[in-house]
C-alpha cells in the first residue's frame, strides 16, 4: 500500500516541467503551454526521424546516399529522390547529352531513384543533367545533392560537375578551437572582396585579404554567398544548388584551402546559409525538380514567398528536414566550417513571414501565427550542429524578437548562440537621417544598445552589409556623402569630413563597448569605404565598378581612411585583450542628456562619449569607483585623425566626495572635448595601466 510520501512523490512526477525560460520570465506564463508545445514537438520529432538511426547526426547523412558517388570499390552510384518523375536519365558529356539506356536509372522504394555503373562511366570533370520525366511533362534538371555545379561561360547556361579529384583534401589544421571571447565577426563576400573589377576567388581572399582581417583583429570571419546561385546579383540568397559551392570563386577544394588558412589564422568560419527559400528556377534549382509543385515546398498558396520572389520550403516533410539537416551536416563534415548565421528566420518562424506584423507584445508571438514545422526545424537544425561541433556558433537573423529564439533548447529556447541585434542599425540610420547632432541624447542611445533579453546573447553591429547595397547608404556616406571625393586628403581640414570621422568612431565604439554577444562589421566599413554596394545588372550595363573593395584607398598614406582603419584596429585589440568582455557586468556610470554625456564601465574600464557637437567639458565629473586611471583609447588621437586635445599620458586620480564616498564612488574629473570619446582604465596607485607601457 502506498505511503503519504511514495503519494507525494508520484504526484509530483505527473506535474508537468516547467521550463526555465518560463521560470526565468514571469510575462511568458500566460504563454506556457505554447512555449512547453513547441518544444515538445521538437523532441517528437526526433524521436520520429531517428527512430531507425538512433540520433540526429547519423539521420543527417543524405549527402552520403543521394547524389553521385565513387564507392571504394571504383564503381559509381547515384541516387536522387523524386517521387513524382517516371522516368530518370542522366546527360551529360559522357552521353553527348543525349539520353540513352545505360544511364537511365531504376525506381527503388519510397520515390528513390538509382544507377550503379562501372569505373570508366564517369570522369571528374565531366558535365551531366538528369532528363527528368513526368506525367505530361519533362525537363533537365541539376540534381538536388550536386556537389559541384558551374556555369557555361558561353550559353550561360548551369550544369553539375563530376568532382572526383584523385586525392582528398588533406587538411593542414585539424583540431581548430575557436577563440571568440568575444566574438568580433568580419562580414564578407568572396566575389566583391578585390580591388579589381570582376569576380574575386577563394585564392585571392586568402592570399589578399585575410591577411588584412587577421591584422584587423577580428576573430571570426562570415562569408556571404557560398551555396550556389544562379544570379549572382541576388547576393547569394536565391539559392539554387544547396550542396555546391559557388564555382564562380573556384573549386570546392581552394574553399577548403581558404578556410584551413583562416584556421592557421586564429579565425573561424561561419557560413551564411539560407534555409529560409529557395530560388524559383526550375532548370537550375529545386522547384518542379521532379515535375511536381509540392516535392520539397508547399504546393498551396504558401508555395511562392510574397516579398522575396522565392519558394517557401514545406518543413512539415520529413524528406524535406532530411534535406536540410543534411546540408547543416555536409558544410560542417566537408568543409569545416565553425557554424552558421541563419538567414531569413523571421520570415521561416511565421506563416505571414512577419510582414506587416508590429510585434508588440508577447502575444504577437503565441497567436497561433508561428510555423511550428519551421521552428521545430530551426530546433532540429541547431542540436544536429552543436552535437556535431560543440564550440559550433550559431546565429539568427531575425528581427521580431521572438523569445527563446537563443536560449539552449534544454531551457525551452529554440538553440541558436546569438541573434543579430537588428534594431541597433537601424537606431543608428534614423538617428542620422532625422536628429539634429544637438539631439542626440546620451538616455536613448544607452537604451537602444542595452535592450535585449538578459538570457539571449547578441550581435551588434552599425551596418551589415544591407545598409551598403544600392539604393541605401553606409554610415560613412550618410555622415560625409559626396565630400568623400574631394576631401579626404590628409591635409584637408574640410569640417564636414572633421565631423563625420568623429562620429563614425564614436558610433563604432559605443556599439561594440555594449556588446552582450558578439560585434560585426561588413568588408571595408572600418576604414570608411565610399559609395554602395552594386552588383552587375541590366540597370548598370552589367559593371563591376562598384561590386568590389577598394582596399588601396586605405593603403594610401595620403589620404584619411587610414585613421578610421587604425582606430577600428585599436578599438578591436582593446576589447578583443579582455577575457570575456561580452560578459562583463555594465555599469551606467553617467547620463546627462543636457551635455550630451555617457559613461558606462565594464570591468577596469570606463567609455566615456560626448557627443555634444560644440561644447567641450574641463573638469567635467562621472561618479566611478575610487582609484587612479589612465586613457587607453581616444578618439581624438592624431594617429586615429583627431586633434590630439585629450593629454593620454596624464593618470587621473578620482577626488572623494562624503556624499558619495559611502556609496563606493568617486569623482573622476576629465577634459572632454567636443565630439569625442575616450576609454579609461584603472589601475593601483603607483601601476600605470598595461596599455600604456
Amino acid at each position: 500500500m502506498p505511503t503519504d510520501s511514495t503519494r507525494g512523490t508520484a504526484k509530483r512526477k505527473r506535474r508537468p516541467k516547467v521550463l526555465p525560460i518560463i521560470k526565468n520570465d514571469p510575462w511568458l506564463e500566460p504563454y506556457a503551454d505554447a512555449i512547453t508545445g513547441r518544444h515538445k514537438d521538437a523532441i517528437d520529432a526526433e524521436k520520429r526521424l531517428t527512430s531507425a538511426s538512433g540520433s540526429l547526426s547519423d539521420f543527417a547523412n543524405a549527402h552520403r546516399y543521394f547524389g553521385l558517388h565513387r564507392t571504394a570499390e571504383g564503381r559509381w552510384v547515384f541516387r536522387e529522390w523524386a517521387p513524382n518523375a517516371t522516368k530518370i536519365t542522366l546527360i551529360g558529356d559522357f552521353s553527348d547529352w543525349q539520353p540513352t539506356a545505360k544511364y537511365t536509372l531504376k525506381r527503388i522504394d519510397n520515390g528513390v531513384w538509382e544507377g550503379s555503373w562501372g569505373p570508366r562511366a564517369f570522369k571528374d570533370g565531366q558535365n551531366y543533367k538528369m532528363l527528368v520525366e513526368w506525367e505530361g511533362g519533362s525537363g533537365e534538371r541539376i540534381p538536388a545533392y550536386a556537389d559541384r555545379v558551374i556555369q557555361d561561360p558561353d550559353t550561360h547556361l548551369f550544369a553539375a560537375q563530376v568532382w572526383a579529384p584523385k586525392e582528398p583534401y588533406k587538411w593542414a589544421v585539424t583540431d581548430f578551437k575557436p577563440d571568440t571571447k568575444p566574438l568580433l565577426i568580419y562580414e564578407c563576400h568572396i566575389g566583391m572582396a578585390q580591388n579589381r573589377e570582376g569576380v574575386g576567388t577563394y585564392d585571392e581572399f586568402r592570399e589578399n585579404v585575410l591577411p588584412r582581417i587577421a591584422k584587423d583583429g577580428y576573430n571570426a570571419i562570415q562569408i556571404m554567398a557560398i551555396q550556389e546561385h544562379p544570379y549572382y546579383g541576388s547576393f547569394g540568397y536565391h539559392v539554387s544548388s544547396f550542396y555546391a559551392p559557388s564555382s564562380r570563386f573556384g573549386t570546392p577544394d581552394q574553399l577548403r584551402r581558404l578556410i584551413d588558412a583562416a584556421h592557421a589564422e586564429g579565425i573561424a568560419v561561419i557560413m551564411d546559409i539560407v534555409h529560409s527559400h529557395a530560388v524559383k528556377n526550375e532548370n537550375e534549382g529545386l522547384g518542379r525538380l521532379d515535375g511536381s509543385y509540392d516535392q520539397y515546398f508547399y504546393g498551396d498558396g504558401r508555395r511562392e514567398h510574397p516579398a522575396w520572389d522565392s519558394l517557401c520550403f514545406d518543413y512539415g516533410k520529413d524528406e524535406v528536414m532530411h534535406f536540410l539537416l543534411s546540408n547543416c551536416k555536409y558544410w560542417i563534415e566537408e568543409f569545416r566550417f565553425d557554424g552558421f548565421r541563419f538567414d531569413g528566420v523571421t520570415s521561416m518562424l511565421y506563416y505571414n513571414h512577419g510582414l506587416g506584423q508590429a510585434f508588440g507584445g508577447y502575444g504577437d508571438y503565441y497567436n497561433g501565427g508561428q510555423d511550428v514545422n519551421a521552428i521545430t526545424y530551426l530546433t532540429l537544425a541547431n542540436k544536429l550542429i552543436h552535437e556535431l561541433n560543440p564550440r559550433a556558433i550559431t546565429i539568427a537573423e531575425e528581427m521580431s524578437g521572438m523569445p527563446g529564439l537563443a536560449l539552449p533548447f534544454a531551457d525551452g529556447g529554440i538553440g541558436f548562440d546569438y541573434r543579430m541585434a537588428m534594431g541597433i542599425p537601424d537606431y543608428w540610420i534614423k538617428t542620422l537621417k532625422e536628429k539634429k547632432d544637438e539631439d542626440w541624447h546620451p538616455t536613448s542611445i544607452y537604451w537602444e544598445l542595452t535592450n535585449r533579453r538578459a538570457d539571449e546573447k547578441t550581435i551588434s553591429y552599425v551596418e551589415s552589409h544591407d545598409q551598403a547595397l544600392v539604393g541605401d547608404k553606409t554610415v560613412i556616406f550618410r555622415l560625409i556623402d559626396d565630400k568623400m571625393y574631394w576631401h579626404m586628403s590628409v591635409d584637408d581640414d574640410d569640417m564636414t569630413v572633421a565631423r563625420g570621422m568623429a562620429l563614425h568612431k564614436m558610433i563604432r565604439l559605443v556599439t561594440l563597448a555594449s556588446i552582450n554577444g558578439g560585434y560585426l562589421n561588413f568588408m571595408g566599413n572600418e576604414f570608411g569605404h565610399p559609395e554602395w554596394i552594386d552588383f552587375p545588372r541590366e540597370g548598370n550595363g552589367w559593371s563591376y565598378k562598384y561590386a568590389r573593395r577598394q582596399w588601396d584607398l586605405v593603403d594610401r598614406e595620403d589620404l584619411k581612411y587610414k585613421y578610421l582603419n587604425a582606430f577600428d584596429n585599436a578599438m578591436v585589440e582593446l576589447v578583443s585583450g579582455v577575457y570575456n568582455f561580452q560578459s562583463l557586468p555594465m555599469r551606467k556610470l553617467w547620463e546627462k542628456d543636457d551635455d550630451q554625456v555617457l559613461a558606462f564601465m565594464r570591468g577596469d574600464l570606463v567609455f566615456v562619449f560626448n557627443f555634444n557637437p560644440f561644447k567641450s567639458f574641463d573638469g567635467y565629473g562621472i561618479l566611478a569607483p575610487g582609484g587612479v586611471y589612465d586613457v587607453v583609447l581616444s578618439t581624438d588621437n592624431p594617429a586615429f585623425g583627431g586633434y590630439g586635445n585629450i593629454d593620454e599620458h596624464v593618470e587621473h586620480f578620482t577626488q572623494p566626495d562624503e556624499l558619495y564616498s559611502p556609496a563606493g564612488v568617486e569623482w573622476l574629473r576629465l577634459y572632454i572635448p567636443a565630439r569625442s570619446a575616450m576609454v579609461l582604465k584603472k589601475h593601483k596607485p603607483g601601476r600605470r595601466s598595461s596599455a600604456k607601457k
